[in-house]
């Protein structure tokens, strides 16, 4: 998404009418009482870009129903400065507006009390952020929110500032963000932070890319016509059929990963084709369907509904060559797929239950789970803790296979080894060597995503080889390693 300058000026009117669109239950008396409340607090204040602060407050709330959160978190949003900010006490926002807001308020408020300086020297915060997140994970989705807005009117602030709290964004919250599946928001907060990170960068990138929008979108509103007339004719009706313009920083991201030069050479997915189905059979359907009038490239057709991404992304994604030999692909999904995509963790909220709501999704995060149980494991050190940390949110991540069909998530470049100690600790201790796809591979073998991985077991083993400590790339097995090796001892 390419991002224009201007300035929108939200309403409360607009929040109002956004949350009963997706939550028609909604106390809308409330939230425009916390709303009178901000603007009280806010009174005078304004913004370095001359807009009142109250606008900030709005544009946090309004990017939080763009996710269909609950009503305390719009509330939240809508008050998440008025202590820092306005010198509004603690005490008197849990006296309007009761504990669960008064905790996602003071939350927040912690979130953004330390000036980032790089992940390096942010271990310790981001410790107490992951315990935040734990606590109640609305705290982080409000402060993306809030950074989203910020970084809209960034213009403002010297070239230093915008530069740390853009890195921030790409270093710090866009990946968590990925990592709990908020598709829609953490690309935003990509885009713009890559334009402050990367200006030349981000100004060619632009330039490459909007001739080739414009034509890009031509082209598809007549393959959207032939697509469905082909749907149609065997019985498959499409939810809907729309086009989907791939964010700027996955574009830049995926032209330096083929290559150092900057080139749209191979990215065919610039524009995608999205087509929304009733079923998951319709998927599979509108998959045949498609590939029985259209060529697929080799290597291109990737099935995310039987092997989700770690975020619980699914859909089908396929490659092929169109009307005029044009390469087009193609993203097949539900509607709650879709949802899915787009939300994240938020794409189902039981507004009812809103608190229990977010432990029940917090305990399904194994992720945040691993990342906490180091705050509570005697001895970990700042530099384990960081290599934990990097490797469970700010690195790719690959899926791998048991030879029943088991999916195992582990990080990129991760080896026998890290899948043997992710099964059991006895596996790890024991193994000998490994069959990838069935071809015999050594324990350091670095593992892809679709392998499936068969262990050797040496059952007489008692311990395992220190050499292993240097080429295992999770946390988990250098740990159990070194404790196997003292016991060892």
């Amino acid at each position: 998404m390419i991002f224009s300058d201007e300035i929108i000026m939200a309403t409360i009117e607009e929040v109002l009418q956004k949350v009963t669109e997706y939550n028609p239950k909604a106390d809308l008396d409330m939230i425009r009482l916390a709303y009178d409340f901000a603007e009280s607090a806010h009174h005078g204040q304004k913004r370095l870009n001359g807009e009142d602060y109250i606008q900030h407050c709005l544009g946090t709330a309004l990017h939080l129903t763009r996710i269909n959160m609950d009503e305390a978190t719009i509330i939240a949003g809508l008050l998440h400065d008025v202590v820092d900010e306005a010198g509004v006490s603690m005490e008197e926002v849990e006296k309007q507006f009761g504990k669960e807001i008064a905790e996602l308020v003071r939350g927040v408020g912690k979130l953004g009390k330390i000036k980032y300086r790089g992940i390096e020297r942010y271990v310790e915060n981001l410790r107490k952020m992951f315990v935040a997140i734990a606590h109640d994970i609305r705290i982080i989705i409000i402060k993306f929110a809030d950074r989203l807005h910020n970084l809209e009117t960034l213009d403002v602030l010297e070239p230093a500032k915008q530069l740390r709290i853009a890195n921030e964004v790409l270093e710090l919250y866009a990946p968590i963000a990925d990592r709990l599946g908020i598709g829609d928001m953490k690309g935003e907060l990509e885009d713009i932070a890559f334009k402050y990170v990367e200006p030349d960068i981000y100004t060619t990138v632009v330039e490459m890319v909007e001739p080739k929008l414009k034509e890009k979108e031509l082209y598809l509103d007549t393959i959207r016509n032939v697509v469905e007339q082909h749907l149609s004719e065997t019985g498959v009706i499409p939810i809907q059929i729309e086009s989907r313009v791939k964010h700027l920083y996955s574009i830049y991201r995926k032209m330096i990963k083929n290559g150092d030069s900057l080139t749209l050479d191979g990215i065919y997915d610039l524009v995608a084709m999205r087509i929304i189905v009733q079923t998951v059979a319709d998927c599979y359907a509108t998959l045949g369907i498609l590939h029985q009038y259209w060529k697929p490239l080799k290597g291109k057709i990737k099935d995310y509904i039987a092997q989700p991404k770690p975020n619980n992304y699914r859909s089908l994604h396929t490659t092929v060559f169109c009307e005029d030999g044009e390469i087009v692909e193609f993203q097949i999904r539900t509607k709650e797929m879709d949802d899915e995509s787009k939300f994240g963790v938020a794409a189902h909220w039981n507004y009812a239950e809103s608190g229990k709501q977010s432990q029940k999704i917090v305990k399904k995060l194994d992720w945040l789970e691993e990342i906490l149980k180091l705050n509570h494991t005697p001895g970990v050190d700042y530099q384990e803790y960081l290599h934990s940390l990097k490797l469970d949110i700010f690195q790719n991540r690959i899926f791998v296979f048991t030879p029943k069909g088991d999916v195992i998530n582990l990080p990129e470049g991760s080896t026998p080894v890290d899948f043997a100690y992710y099964v059991h600790s006895d596996v790890g201790r024991r193994c000998s060597g490994a069959r990838i796809n069935d071809i015999l591979s050594s324990l350091d073998t670095p593992l892809n995503s679709g392998d499936v991985v068969d262990i050797i077991i040496e059952k007489n083993r008692k311990r395992p080889s220190p050499d292993w400590l240097e080429f295992a790339k999770t946390h988990n097995a250098k740990a159990r390693i070194k404790a196997q090796l003292r016991e060892e001892h």
